[in-house]
């Protein structure tokens, strides 16, 4: 996709949630299902089904996956769309490049070891290592796109109000 399909396909949206506010609140859901006894659940997806079970640092086995490391795919899918959308849209040739999101989070919170420990990534650090021609000056306002238009990074930066509810 070009910058002027890029444009066509976003201006009747834009559009849309300018004409309409309430029309670009976009409902986002995930859903996992409790099977068996196993310490696991089950996320469907677009791609199938993926199973998530404890990290090797809470006595899993490494062979699931783990929400942390899945949270930090997310944050990296979403910084790789976006980078791509703002790149088309700013002319800029991408030649290729990785993403790189790395976290600390500290065991002895979700153990409940020590109760002054944190629960959760404390740290996540998002590097992009860029095969292109850009300036260095058009890079750096690329970035700066990404990371304000990131709909993952932005969630991380200034979370979201979060509430616990059990059903019937």
């Amino acid at each position: 996709m070009n910058a002027e399909e890029l444009r066509a396909a976003q201006a009747p949206l834009k559009q849309r949630y300018r004409d309409d506010p309430g029309s670009a609140r976009i409902p986002a859901r995930a859903e996992a299902r409790l099977d068996g006894a196993e310490i696991a659940v089950a996320i469907p997806s677009w791609q199938g089904e993926t199973i998530a079970g404890l990290h090797p640092a809470a006595g899993g086995s490494g062979a699931l996956a783990c929400s942390g490391d899945m949270l930090l795919q997310a944050l990296v899918a979403c910084a790789g769309v976006t980078l791509r959308a703002v790149a088309t849209a700013m002319g800029i040739t991408l030649r290729g490049g990785r993403i790189v999101a790395e976290g600390i989070w500290d065991a002895r919170g979700t153990l409940a070891i020590d109760k002054s420990a944190p629960v959760g990534l404390t740290e996540i650090a998002l590097r992009f290592d860029l095969d292109t021609d850009a300036d260095p000056g058009k890079l750096d306002r690329l970035l700066a796109s990404t990371e304000r238009y990131c709909v993952i990074f932005q969630t991380l930066r200034s979370p979201p109000r979060l509430s616990v509810s059990r059903g019937p």
